[in-house]
């Protein structure tokens, strides 16, 4: 028996080969309203509404050569109710608010799209869904493309960080100087003495200790007597008598 496109209903070529990669049932499908949040669909708002409970469904994800499909189909009958071409990530997307809810793009055969609310009564088969779905994006080249993109974007983080680290070298080269100046004073880097300048530095040190004061006398220093009034009048007058004239102040011009 040749096999049949889930979506189409449509006989497939001898040499297809198709693929189940998960089953699940029952799954509830809702009637969702339209997205009005950045931050994705919310299946609290399905719930709540017994209205907008459409129909329980069988879902199976189905690989046929270099395509996959969601079909949800009567779990009865095998009539196909909606099917979701797996085309992107963005066609099965869960919701913010629990494990067991997504909402899926559906597509029917003349190519109209619409999204509907599946939920599972069991986490475990929701997260099988998502093992699946991670198995189907791998066959069809997704998540060696994601790896090699971040991988590129990793390596080009890389190298800005290798730019940013390089710096500069802002040694000094030999008989370079700093000089920097706070408010009237310098302070430099000085260049090394070299052995002139020390053995002129020993030399002087030298001839400094050389003139050492001499000790003070045994008896101690004893300060003159003041002179007398007669002896700074002679004085006065001997010099006055040799020209000098003292000034308006008494000093001596």
């Amino acid at each position: 028996m040749d096999p049949i496109d889930p979506t189409t209903g449509q006989p497939l070529p001898s040499d297809a080969i198709q693929r189940i990669l998960f089953v699940a049932t029952p799954v509830h499908v809702y009637n969702i309203p339209p997205l009005t949040s950045m931050r994705g669909h919310s299946a609290s708002s399905w719930t709540e509404d017994p209205a907008r409970h459409i129909f329980t469904a069988r879902l199976r994800v189905v690989e046929t050569s270099i395509k996959i499909d969601l079909v949800l189909e009567d779990p009865s009958t095998g009539a196909l109710f909606a099917a979701a071409p797996y085309l992107d990530p963005s066609a099965v997307e869960p919701v913010v608010d629990s494990s067991r809810f997504f909402a899926v793009t559906v597509k029917d055969p003349q190519g109209r799209k619409a999204v509907l609310g599946i939920g599972f009564e069991e986490r475990s088969e929701a997260f099988d869904l998502a093992v699946s779905l991670q198995e189907a994006r791998r066959s069809l080249g997704w998540e060696s493309e994601q790896a090699h993109g971040s991988g590129s974007s990793n390596n080009s983080a890389d190298a800005k960080a290798t730019k940013k680290t390089e710096t500069k070298d802002y040694s000094l080269k030999e008989g370079e100087t700093i000089t920097v100046n706070l408010g009237g004073t310098k302070f430099g880097r000085r260049r090394p003495h070299n052995a002139e300048d020390s053995s002129t530095s020993s030399s002087s040190s030298a001839d400094l200790q050389s003139f050492a004061l001499p000790p003070p006398p045994a008896g101690g220093f004893s300060l003159p007597p003041p002179p007398k009034t007669s002896d700074v009048k002679e004085k006065r007058r001997s010099l006055k008598n040799l020209g000098f004239d003292d000034g308006q102040f008494g000093e001596f011009a």
